[in-house]
């Protein structure tokens, strides 16, 4: 029998630690199935363990010299100068133990959801412990050692000869997926993001649309900063929708950083929990209309760990599992258990109350130019003549 969603995790996720005081803190994994847990949302049975990504299954993306780096920098092995050609023991990606083995964790963790998916054992499947998008070929970048969903394409694609979606929200550009398929007419990747203008990684510009037999199949979205819910959801809802009815995916992988939300510390964007809603809402109503249901999400960034991460990730599982049971108080044991720990106070509600930030004094024009971006991004869909189309 079919089980329809399935949620890979262990506490072994949690040994992706940079640092005590790193920004990336997975710690905001246990919060989130914490709270899945006492919302009654999720049950063991629900829960399959990540296994760890074969070195050829990470060579399928990265350089070989680059994965022995990596093990090398893990055990105290690789010099200070060859380990920052690899983008090892900067600021965004300290060196820390067995990195190898940590990062080898969060991609497998996102290959055991695509072969939950794509063997047909399960409809959707949900990895928050992957989505880092910003490691390349050769190279640890934005606090991203191994990029789990680049390999994870790759794999399905060698593995079930599948055409992939990939749908990236996070605040931050999704580099390392785009440059990893920019060439390629079977995977079509499209970023909603805060413009580079502002923000890391500088890319995603609306005109970085794929080359060669890829160009066209790379979409970018860049979003103003200050930008609010209906703005970013208009966007997010046209943009989505064109894009899927134009590449008619077999699969869709969505990379779900919440770090949009306007009290995360690292971006200047201004949504609310609304956002949070739609977003996983409208992915499963069109992996069902075009892929036959199959959809796998991963994480990604995320850096208020106590108001904002916790509910935005449990809403993905509350969405594939059709589970309403997220209106309303948040469990009172939930607010309770952590807030001896947290650095803020807890929320009470599953959604933000009204009025959480000032008003955005350039709103109208925010939203036009957004509209103006999104015109630009969708050109080459919306003016394809029917021979083009075949």
């Amino acid at each position: 029998m079919i089980n329809e969603n399935v949620f890979i995790y262990s506490d072994d996720l949690l040994k992706y630690k940079f640092s005590k005081d790193h920004p990336f803190n997975q710690f905001r994994l246990k919060l989130t199935v914490d709270l899945l847990k006492k919302s009654h949302a999720l049950k063991e049975e629900n829960i399959l363990a990540p296994r760890m990504a074969t070195e050829e299954e990470l060579c399928l993306v990265h350089d070989p010299s680059y994965v022995q780096a990596v093990k090398k920098a893990g055990h105290g092995e690789l010099p200070k100068d060859v380990a920052e050609n690899y983008g090892l023991g900067t600021e965004d990606t300290p060196i820390f133990p067995n990195m190898h083995e940590a990062s080898s964790l969060l991609v497998g963790g996102t290959l055991t959801a695509v072969d939950e998916v794509m063997s047909g054992r399960s409809l959707h499947a949900l990895n928050l412990g992957g989505g880092l998008h910003h490691g390349f070929r050769g190279k640890a970048s934005g606090f991203c050692i191994y990029n789990d969903s680049s390999v994870a394409i790759k794999y399905i694609q060698e593995k079930y000869q599948a055409r992939v979606l990939y749908i990236d929200t996070d605040a931050h550009h999704g580099d390392g997926v785009q440059w990893s398929f920019y060439d390629d007419p079977n995977v079509c990747t499209l970023s909603i993001h805060e413009t580079g203008r502002y923000l890391f990684p500088g890319t995603g510009n609306v005109n970085e649309r794929g080359q060669g037999k890829g160009y066209g199949y790379s979409f970018n979205i860049p979003v103003d900063a200050f930008t609010e819910d209906e703005s970013w959801i208009d966007v997010y809802t046209k943009s989505i929708r064109e894009v899927a009815d134009f590449f008619k995916p077999d699969i869709i992988l969505t990379q779900n950083g919440a770090d949009s939300h306007y009290y995360d510390p690292l971006t200047h964007l201004s949504a609310t929990m609304k956002i949070y809603r739609e977003i996983p809402k409208l992915a499963h109503e069109i992996a069902h209309k075009y892929c036959g249901g199959k959809w796998v999400a991963v994480g990604g960034g995320g850096y208020d760990i106590w108001r904002v991460v916790p509910r935005a990730w449990s809403l993905i599982w509350m969405e594939m599992t059709e589970n309403s049971n997220c209106y309303g108080s948040l469990p009172s044991e939930w607010i309770e258990a952590w807030k001896p720990l947290a650095k803020v106070p807890l929320p009470d509600l599953w959604d933000d109350p009204e009025g959480i930030y000032p008003a955005i004094p350039r709103k109208g024009e925010i939203t036009e130019k957004n509209l103006q971006t999104l015109e630009k991004a969708l050109y080459p869909i919306r003016n394809r003549t029917k021979s083009e189309l075949g």
